[in-house]
């Protein structure tokens, strides 16, 4: 058998693995589906989904550092300025990742009564589903029928 064809180049620059170092933390799509579902303020995501106040703060930094999140100062009437945290355009382009996830978690971890929440289209109602397609426009619905191959920042091993 001959050595996998991928051990032919390096991963040091792998897009794969620096999206992990921004998304890989065991709360960050928590926090992202908190803010996708219209929970955009501080205390009411630590109070909806009981992540530890400093993990919360980090999340959120390292969200808006890395231009996914962007900070909205808003203030309540006789209260200090604080803020709210917006999806960016960066963080937008997550939902495709957010409904795979939860449809993975949806057919192999949901309760016997079904997941708690369903993503569905605004103007019909009907449920969304993250899709694999390539450039040429034919859905691949059977992972063994994609391949990873050089693309062009390659570097070899």
């Amino acid at each position: 058998m001959s050595a996998p064809a991928a051990l032919a180049y390096s991963t040091d620059n792998c897009t794969i693995g620096r999206a992990m170092e921004v998304l890989g933390e065991r709360w960050t799509f928590v926090v992202l589906r908190e803010v996708f579902n219209g929970i955009r303020r501080f205390d009411d995501m630590r109070r909806h989904t009981g992540i530890p106040r400093q993990v919360l703060t980090n999340r959120l930094a390292v969200l808006v550092e890395q231009d996914v999140l962007r900070r909205e100062a808003y203030r309540e009437p006789g209260q200090r300025e604080r803020h709210e945290y917006r999806l960016t355009e960066k963080g937008f382009a997550l939902f495709p990742v957010m409904v795979a996830i939860a449809a993975w978690g949806d057919r192999y971890l949901a309760d016997p009564d079904g997941p708690p929440i369903e993503f569905v289209h605004r103007d019909c109602g009907s449920p969304v589903e993250a899709r694999v397609r390539c450039a040429a426009g034919h859905e691949v619905d059977e992972p063994r029928h994609i391949l990873g191959r050089p693309g062009p920042g390659v570097r070899p091993a």
